[in-house]
């Protein structure tokens, strides 16, 4: 039996910071999961995840990630991409200080 599709959204790391970045339905990376696309069909999913491997010369190792509708965007589903959605832990830097 096959297993049921769940919302995802097109994940990967910016390609010269090496920040968490989302694509959004306008074609462009976010830092903000908020802002990504919701894919919610399987088909459509897959084809945006090709479109984004195809731009090796802005990010890295793109793929799908679970993610769930919310009142602001997209949520993570994971711990994995809730802790990516917060930037790099090993010091106050970028997403981080803004934050602060």
């Amino acid at each position: 039996m096959a297993r049921t599709f769940t919302p995802k959204v097109v994940t990967a790391n910016a390609l010269l910071e090496g920040d968490a970045v989302w694509l959004t339905e306008a074609n462009t990376w976010t830092r903000d999961i908020r802002k990504a696309e919701l894919l919610t069909d399987e088909a459509h999913a897959d084809l945006r995840l090709l479109e984004a491997q195809a731009r090796a010369g802005e990010i890295a190792g793109a793929y799908l990630a679970d993610a769930k509708p919310g009142d602001n965007g997209p949520e993570p589903t994971h711990f994995r991409e809730d802790f990516r959605t917060r930037g790099p832990s090993n010091y106050a830097h970028g997403k981080q200080v803004e934050l602060s």
